[in-house]
Formats: C-alpha cells, structure tokens, sequence
C-alpha cells in the first residue's frame, strides 16, 4: 500500500491529464466548500470524516467488531444522507449549473414591455403598501411551483398583477410566476429558506423569495406591506428599498443583459 501511494504522489509521473485531474478534483472541492459553508451540513462532513477515519482505522487495529458495523451499515448511511440533506444537494447542483458555461445554453425570452408592466404594478402595490411576491424564471425551471399554484397562463399586464394581489383576491397570498412573458401560475408556493443567518425581522414573503433564490436562479421581487418597500432577491441575496428606476435598471441588467448605457433613459444603479 505505501508502495502504491508513493507511485501515485511521484511528480515526474504525472502528466497533463494528471495535472487536469488535479485541477478538476480541486474546483469541485472549492464549490462543495463553498456550497456547504455556514449550513448545518458542515457538522455532517464533519461526522462523516470521522467515520471514515475509524473505519480505516479499524482495519490496522483489533477493532473487528467497530469494523464490521461500519463496513455493514455504510450502504445504508450514504441513502439516509441523501434523503435527510436532499435540499443541500440539490443546492449543490443548482450551483454547479450556475458556472457561466452553462447559462448560455438557455436564455429565457423576455422583453422590455413585460419588465415594464411588473415594474410599474410593483411600484403602485408598494406606493399601497399591498404585499406581493414575483418569481420571474429565467435558465432553471420552476415547474414544480407552478404546478403548486393556480394555473393561469396570461400575458404579464399591470392590470392582471395589481388584481392577483389586492388583499380581496383569494390568489393575493401566494406567489405569481412569470415564464417567458407569461404569467404561469399565481398562488404558487414557495420554499422557506433555512438559512441561520437570514434576519428574524423578515417575514414569510421575504424568506420564501429568498428560499426560492437559493434552490433555483430565478428573480425574485418582493413588496413588504408593512413598510411598503421593493426587494429584489437574487442567489440567496437582498436588495431592499430599490426605486422603480432602479428596479428597472437591475430587471433589464440581468434579463436583457444589457450594459448600463443600454439601459432605459433614468434608470439609476442598485448603489445610486
């Protein structure tokens, strides 16, 4: 064995493809890192290592007994951690598949007047103080949600947003998802976040956005009725009390992509 691991850390035998393999290996153990940094999952790597450990150490010791329980139940453990910690690993793909290769596999169309139509019903939901939550789609699908919700398939119009949310409308406490200049669904739900370090002082609409940020690359726009504010949340990140102006600046940044100067006249940046 001491033999095999020697021949296998000799630098002069390793080739390109072996300082590729390096490389990879490498990148894939920085995202994991980053992927579980700070979540629950941590303590379970953590676990999990110290198992190894004593496998293997069981094997050079007369620990037959320790040996042969974990030789037994590792099948059984590995199915139990990917049923108990599914949400951590389908987030761990979701930020994989977010790698700038891929977003350009798939671009969602969507154009300025269905920006234009959610903006300015936003804006007079939050000038209301009328909560609302809108998770716009763009390269991961949110099928799932929609099917959660009321199926509704119309095209996105100011008339249509400010009806869903008027607290009379039996719709105005889910979520409405837009879908290629479609309105999909209204009354969808959306997943919680669970992260420890999301403020206490948020409430349900806010930590569903930023749920549904962390699972999917969706955008998510959120009016607080208490406070009237626009949010918009992106990759488990909040932007709060953003202008209209501003809303529409990031809206055509990130769905149009378009550089600042191609923006709408007015429009100011998320730091103005």
């Amino acid at each position: 064995m001491t033999e095999t691991l020697t021949d296998a850390l000799a630098l002069d035998r390793v080739g390109l493809w072996g300082l590729l393999d390096i490389a990879i290996v490498s990148v894939l153990i920085y995202e994991l890192l980053k992927v579980v940094r700070r979540t629950h999952a941590v303590q379970i790597f953590v676990g999990g290592g110290l198992v190894i450990g004593l496998y293997y150490a069981s094997q050079f010791t007369p620990l037959q007994t320790t040996h042969w329980l974990i030789r037994d139940m590792f099948g059984y453990i590995v199915f139990a951690a990917i049923v108990i910690f599914q949400s951590d690993i389908r987030r761990a793909l979701v930020h994989f598949g977010r790698a700038p290769f891929f977003r350009y596999l798939s671009r969602p169309e969507t154009t300025d007047e269905t920006l234009e139509e959610v903006v300015v019903a936003l804006q007079m939901l939050a000038d209301q103080r009328i909560g609302a939550i809108v998770a716009i789609e763009r390269d991961i699908g949110l099928r799932n949600y929609v099917e959660s919700g009321i199926p509704l398939d119309a095209t996105v119009s100011y008339d249509l947003l400010v009806t869903v949310f008027r607290p009379s409308s039996p719709m105005h406490d889910g979520a409405v998802v837009i879908q290629q200049d479609r309105v999909a669904a209204a009354a969808c739900f959306l997943p919680l976040t669970v992260n420890p370090r999301v403020s206490k002082d948020l409430g349900t609409r806010h930590r569903a956005a930023i749920g549904l940020s962390e699972e999917t690359d969706a955008i998510v726009l959120v009016v607080s009725e208490e406070t009237g504010r626009l949010s918009l949340v992106l990759n488990g990140q909040m932007e709060h009390d953003l202008e209209a102006d501003q809303l529409r600046y990031r809206l055509e940044a990130l769905m149009l992509d378009r550089k600042p100067a191609e923006t709408s006249r007015g429009a100011k940046g998320p730091d103005s």
